[in-house]
């Protein structure tokens, strides 16, 4: 915004400290010439012609003669002495100001690790320097997140077009190849690649938070899901048991069917070995809405389970990769959209390794209006 330039806030309440210090003076001079010059008396009331100076210290001269020079050494003394002392407390009372416009500065010049730090007991200025402070940890963390994101994105996505261009140098090499081979590796490529950018998009849809918001019953997106994961699951030979009562929520429709439908479908591949199961339930407990997915399959360390939700990480390297280059594994954005999804309707994401092997997830989102808590 273009702004008129203006006097600063430090000449601003250097002279408020001036002018009260010269008013506080003019004050005090009036009391001295109106009492002081005129005596004092025992009792009674003052009366307007007795406020004025005895008649004969004006007559003599001896009033103004030494009064109003007096007077005028005075006052000048108090403005030179209100403008240095103004001046003085201005400055100490702006520094951290200083130090808070500082850091500003240092932060838009995209310098986020620098911390104002600012000593001393609480106060507004300290409040303001505490909430910056936190306010450039949580940008710095997020800029590290989304500059490590972007690097991984970058790496993945790179992949599928390698694979590409080296189907396509091999088939020029070959005119006598299998076009019909060809064309399977290259439709499964650019499936992946499809599939990859989808989920860029949806996880960076659900970290911008820019959704409707409605009634959702987390019960029947489970049913929802599993319906549509079916073919899926008896392929691999996996059985899916789905579970719970009606849990209400408010949110996105559509992304809450897309976490319930990644969990599942994360579930049902890293199944390993196949002929598994899998467990979908819902609940509501302490007024949350709770959406729990558990499989069997390998065992997992608690090292790798807190890594799982981390885009681009997988957490079984049984799952391979087919000749195309592209495996049953998906492209590691499950439980990063999850979390994403979770985080953006107020909700948390939990995994846990279960005992005999496989894995547990709990999603807790904040119930709405119409759930049942059992108690």
């Amino acid at each position: 915004m273009a702004r008129r330039p203006g006097p600063s806030v430090r000449l601003k309440l250097t002279l408020s400290y001036a002018g009260f210090v010269m008013l506080a003076g003019a004050v005090l001079l009036a009391a001295v010439w109106v009492f002081l010059l005129r005596g004092t008396r025992a009792a009674g009331s003052w009366t307007i012609a007795e406020l004025l100076p005895d008649p004969a210290l004006l007559v003599g001269g001896w009033g103004p003669r030494v009064f109003v020079p007096a007077a005028i050494a005075t006052m000048a003394f108090l403005l030179v002495f209100g403008l240095v002392g103004g001046w003085f407390l201005a400055s100490r009372m702006l520094a951290p100001l200083d130090r808070i416009t500082e850091a500003t500065r240092r932060a838009a010049a995209g310098s986020l690790a620098h911390r104002i730090e600012l000593e001393g007991r609480q106060d507004e200025f300290r409040e303001l320097a505490d909430a910056f402070d936190t306010m450039l940890a949580q940008l710095e963390a997020h800029v590290a997140e989304q500059r490590r994101f972007a690097a991984n994105a970058s790496h993945e996505l790179r992949t599928p077009l390698a694979i590409t261009r080296t189907l396509l140098d091999v088939a020029r090499e070959d005119p006598d190849a299998d076009t019909g081979e060809l064309v399977r590796r290259l439709s499964a490529v650019n499936s992946r690649a499809i599939d990859l950018t989808e989920a860029l998009l949806l996880l960076s849809r659900a970290g911008r938070r820019s959704f409707d918001r409605a009634r959702v019953d987390l019960s029947l997106l489970a049913e929802e899901a599993t319906e549509t994961l079916l073919p899926l699951a008896e392929a691999r030979g996996v059985a899916v048991e789905t579970s719970g009562g009606v849990a209400v929520v408010h949110g996105s429709r559509a992304l809450l069917l897309q976490l319930t439908t990644n969990l599942l479908h994360n579930a049902i591949v890293h199944n390993l070995p196949e002929g598994g199961t899998v467990w979908i339930r819902t609940a509501v407990r302490a007024g949350a809405a709770v959406l729990t997915v558990e499989n069997t399959g390998a065992q997992l360390t608690g090292r790798l389970v807190d890594t799982l939700a981390e885009p681009f990480r997988r957490g079984t390297e049984r799952v391979r990769a087919d000749h195309a280059g592209v495996g049953h594994a998906g492209v590691g954005l499950g439980l990063a959209i999850v979390r994403s999804i979770a985080q953006a309707h107020d909700g948390a994401l939990a995994l846990a390794p279960r005992p005999a092997g496989g894995l547990r997830v709990t999603v807790r989102i904040p119930a709405g209006d119409g759930a049942a808590d059992p108690g």
